[in-house]
């Protein structure tokens, strides 16, 4: 995957992915140089061929449990459905598992949407073990109690059917992702930071390589073909002019499917992926997905004018105009509330 070059470094932002080091660890098979778009600087940075990437596997934990990240020193606040003081495990995976338990039904809203965790023996004491299961009033604005080194509790969120839905708004159409908050904690905590800005100046796809002939239209690889170029991809870039970005820690990273949304590196440069990817093994960082049906508007975009690039000895595809983004909120209506949503 390609990376912009030869801008200055990002700044720092004071938010909740400062909070603490990643849970969840995957192989960085690239170096990252992070950058700010300018449109008179050529892209010219370290760029490997997916097909030469190498992953790593998910940790035994998470071969068992599946994804079950949370924040540490973070303690997220809400109304109780199961109190802590009674509800004890001896990890914080089990006390997401119990939070999903309770999230896993077709018939509405999970009844839990927020687990809160007493891990460290020394500092918990006897509160060691403590699962405090909530549930919020807005998912997508969850309420923070306390944050920083000193507290002693992990918390995460679990977005349930048709919850954790947020728009990627372009002039083309609304790309509607699904958030994965219990696979990439710190980056769905950025994610949400971005919906309440006003406005995403800076944020913008750049880069659109079409499947070409060598995946058919639901992704799947075209047997003997090529796996690039072109790639399959719409790249662009989540950091909004003024907003300082930090490096995202690295989190699970599954294999890439068509309407995987992805990291590239550590941010906050990342990628739409119109094809399934298992050539890329275990590479980049997930954080959500494209709604399926959305994935028609992800295909009209990357049919517009692009212009021929190379970054690093390989030949890429960027728009001739880069196509402004910005992440919004969205609405539930009636009905399927995975494919009914509306932009705030």
């Amino acid at each position: 995957m390609g990376r912009r070059q030869n801008d200055p470094e990002h700044s720092r932002f004071a938010s909740l992915v400062l909070l603490s080091v990643a849970l969840f660890s995957c192989v960085l098979v690239y170096a990252v140089v992070s950058t700010l778009l300018s449109t008179n600087v050529a892209p010219q940075d370290s760029f490997l061929e997916p097909s030469e990437m190498v992953g790593s596997d998910d940790s035994g934990e998470r071969k068992k449990h599946g994804c079950c990240g949370g924040i540490e020193n973070l303690e997220l606040w809400g109304p109780a459905v199961k109190w802590g003081s009674e509800f004890k495990f001896n990890s914080s995976v089990e006390c997401c598992q119990a939070c999903k338990t309770m999230c896993s039904g077709n018939d509405g809203p999970c009844l839990c949407d927020t687990w809160v965790f007493c891990g460290n023996k020394e500092a918990c004491g006897s509160r060691f073990g403590e699962c405090w299961l909530k549930k919020q009033k807005d998912t997508l604005s969850p309420a923070l109690q306390d944050a920083g080194k000193s507290v002693i509790w992990t918390s995460g969120l679990i977005f349930g059917k048709g919850e954790g839905i947020v728009g990627m708004e372009t002039e083309y159409g609304t790309l509607h992702v699904k958030l994965f908050p219990d696979c990439a904690p710190y980056s769905v905590a950025y994610i949400l930071e971005l919906l309440t800005l006003r406005h995403c100046v800076g944020c913008q796809f750049y880069r659109a390589e079409g499947r070409g002939r060598s995946w058919d239209s639901e992704g799947n690889h075209i047997k003997d073909a090529p796996y690039g170029p072109p790639f399959a991809l719409i790249q662009g870039i989540l950091e909004a002019q003024g907003t300082p970005f930090e490096k995202m820690p690295t989190e699970a990273c599954p294999t890439i499917r068509r309407g995987s949304v992805a990291w590239i590196g550590s941010g906050p440069e990342f990628f739409i992926s119109l094809a399934n990817h298992g050539e890329w093994k275990n590479s980049y960082p997930v954080f959500g997905s494209v709604l399926p049906e959305d994935m028609e508007i992800a295909e009209r975009i990357v049919q517009l004018p692009t212009k021929s690039d190379v970054w690093n000895n390989v030949n890429v595809s960027v728009f001739e105009k880069p196509v402004p983004l910005i992440m919004r909120r969205m609405k539930k209506s009636l009905g399927d509330l995975n494919s009914n949503v509306k932009s705030e």
